[in-house]
């Protein structure tokens, strides 16, 4: 997979960068400023193509997911964020992911299918990455959905199912109400700047 690591200090967690739609390794940079300049980052570029958009994993249709490829993708991904960290040193259990719609949703089928597979996970605009999912417990897990009330892609019963999925399973969900759409929107960041401080 096609990735940048940059590494912050010892004691900060190792920010994972999951892009949305035709979105790359860079696409998310940006936000790691803001939420916490001292972190490492892992950002990493999807490995499915959509008509040359890059993604994480495949779809039917907008919003239907080949169950199959996510399936198989989200285990690529977790083996990845093994190696690399064995590769560069960083904690394995000190890692937080920051997703936006496409990355969003795959770092949520991660909490679905790994227990202790992140420490917490900023998401923006995602949805349910599987309703037949028996979710991993995530006891400890601290979880911020930001979402549009009026998302067109995701609408807003996607987000509040996937707070219900997630904090049944023992997460610590914060869900925040945007107005523009699917929009990723500097005030949603800055909220989740405000969580992350709270929280870690």
């Amino acid at each position: 997979m096609n990735y940048i690591f940059n590494k912050g200090k010892e004691d900060k967690p190792v920010f994972l960068l999951l892009h949305g739609t035709g979105g790359d390794e860079n696409s998310l940079l940006a936000l790691t400023e803001i939420i916490d300049p001292e972190a490492s980052v892992l950002s990493v570029r999807g490995n499915i193509l959509e008509h040359g958009m890059p993604r994480f994993f495949r779809r039917l249709a907008e919003g239907v997911f080949d169950m199959e490829d996510l399936a198989f993708r989200t285990k690529e991904l977790y083996e990845f964020i093994g190696k690399k960290a064995a590769e560069y040193g960083f904690d394995r259990q000190n890692i937080i992911a920051i997703g936006y719609s496409n990355g969003a949703n795959i770092a949520a089928n991660l909490l679905f299918e790994y227990e202790h597979a992140l420490k917490g996970a900023i998401l923006h605009h995602p949805m349910v990455p599987n309703h037949e999912a028996t979710v991993a417990k995530q006891d400890g897990t601290h979880v911020f959905i930001a979402a549009g009330v009026n998302d067109p892609i995701c609408p807003q019963q996607e987000a509040i199912d996937l707070e219900r999925y997630l904090a049944d399973a023992g997460a610590n969900v914060t869900l925040e109400w945007e107005s523009n759409g699917h929009q990723l929107t500097m005030n949603e960041v800055q909220k989740a700047k405000a969580w992350y401080e709270r929280t870690f």
